[in-house]
């Protein structure tokens, strides 16, 4: 059985992935390993290389030449068409076939991601949509953030669900301070739920205060999610909210709130018990984080 598609990223190009149930592995498309490699975007250009490529791998005796595993995914036009899919094994032969210089980044990127905290977080994140505990975590609490960030990172970094003793920074922006810091998320708790608008407010203003040394967007973004979907039936596909656009309305949000709420509504949908709609969430979400500089 296949399910949970999802989306892996490298650089700012995107490898779709689906989760094999009775395996336990990830299946890559494999024109998504071709653009990567080759640096193109064209679908039809990636399609017909791989025809190409694979009558070569073919009768030079690679098992790649032959492969056969299918999985359906979305084309450019939207249809669902059957395409060639590589375990971790396969993928990393395939990458080998190109030139040194344009498969080795990628190679360590695929190889060692995996052992990093973030893969492992990201792991536990995906896991948490079958999980009990989506249920019973307390949304918009502070102990809700704390559930969810004891959750993503327990074992992985000592202070997880812990509350921070420690000022922190970004840049030059100060988050809030250690010593004032119980007393500020006391007040982010109290602050209303009942709109769009005041649920972002609220989402900055945790942001602002910033409780955890490290992991605060990765669990403030579940933590909205749930608001907005307990008070208004709704969540974010995040996957229509870019990453630059993000990053730079989360740093505008300091001081002007309405960036962040112009680039979030139109990405507000109701599909919020879709199994795909929370892992593409997740997906993005890590994405995020990734080289970033700037407040988030």
């Amino acid at each position: 059985m296949m399910s949970k598609i999802s989306i892996c990223f490298f650089g700012d190009r995107e490898v779709r992935a689906v989760w094999d149930d009775d395996n336990s592995k990830w299946w890559f498309s494999v024109l998504d390993i071709v653009g990567v490699l080759r640096d193109e975007d064209d679908y039809k250009k990636n399609r017909n290389y791989w025809k190409y490529l694979k009558a070569r791998l073919k009768k030079s005796g690679s098992q790649l030449g032959s492969v056969t595993t299918q999985f359906r995914f979305a084309a450019p036009d939207g249809k669902l068409r059957l395409a060639n899919v590589l375990d971790n094994d396969g993928v990393i032969e395939l990458a080998k076939s190109f030139p040194a210089t344009k498969a080795s980044r990628f190679i360590e990127w695929f190889v060692c991601s995996d052992d990093t905290i973030d893969n492992k977080s990201k792991s536990k994140a995906y896991a948490l949509f079958d999980s009990s505990l989506l249920d019973s975590i307390e949304v918009g609490t502070v102990k809700g953030l704390q559930q969810i960030h004891s959750y993503l990172f327990g074992g992985l970094y000592d202070f997880a669900g812990k509350i921070r003793t420690l000022n922190i920074a970004k840049g030059y922006f100060q988050f809030a301070l250690a010593q004032f810091l119980t007393e500020s998320l006391k007040t982010v708790e109290s602050m209303p739920e009942g709109s769009f608008e005041e649920i972002i407010d609220k989402y900055v203003t945790m942001n602002i205060a910033h409780p955890f040394m490290e992991g605060n967007g990765r669990s403030m973004r579940i933590w909205l999610d749930l608001i907005l979907k307990k008070n208004l039936k709704l969540c974010i596909d995040w996957s229509k909210v870019g990453k630059k656009e993000y990053l730079g309305a989360m740093e505008k949000s300091v001081s002007d709130r309405r960036p962040i709420k112009a680039l979030l509504r139109p990405a507000l949908t109701d599909k919020i018990n879709d199994r795909e709609m929370f892992m593409k969430g997740v997906d993005y979400s890590y994405y995020y984080e990734q080289d970033v500089d700037v407040i988030e």
